[in-house]
């Protein structure tokens, strides 16, 4: 019973961490857009923050929803191989990043691919840091469920 209570603490764990990651990558997303349009907060402008409060778990919706399959593939290796290294997860999340643009470029919409060089750089970017606060708020205890149990005090 207690191997099933550790399955189930160690998806909840990981299912957070996939929020975490999708929070993160969203947040990059609209900064490094912000920037790229010019919008440069002066100190106590609340007009950019109060727009990031929607705007970063809005997007964040989609980044879940887009990243899902090929990063649930990332998170099984990592947690049957029992990578805790950030880098595998870094490298993880600019991999899902490029099955993304893949699947943009496969679908044959032309207003949905992404052509420019700087988007398609920002995405793998936010691939990259989504991967990096996977493994801050998850990755760094894959594969514990694979441990032995500790012995019951009780036995």
């Amino acid at each position: 019973m207690s191997r099933l209570v550790a399955y189930l603490i160690r998806f909840a764990v990981i299912l957070a961490g996939y929020v975490v990651a999708s929070l993160a990558a969203s947040a990059f997303l609209n900064i490094l857009f912000l920037g790229y349009f010019g919008y440069a907060p002066e100190p106590g402008h609340p007009t950019i923050a109060t727009a990031l409060y929607f705007s970063v778990p809005f997007v964040a919706l989609f980044v879940a929803y887009f990243a899902f399959m090929p990063a649930a593939v990332a998170i099984l290796i990592g947690e049957v191989l029992g990578r805790r290294d950030w880098l595998f997860y870094a490298l993880g999340g600019a991999a899902v990043a490029i099955v993304f643009l893949g699947f943009v470029h496969n679908v044959g919409d032309a207003s949905f691919d992404v052509t420019a060089t700087n988007v398609r750089l920002a995405v793998v970017g936010c691939g990259m840091v989504g991967g990096i606060f996977y493994w801050l708020s998850a990755g760094r205890w894959a594969g514990s469920w694979r441990r032995e149990p500790l012995p019951d005090p009780d036995l």
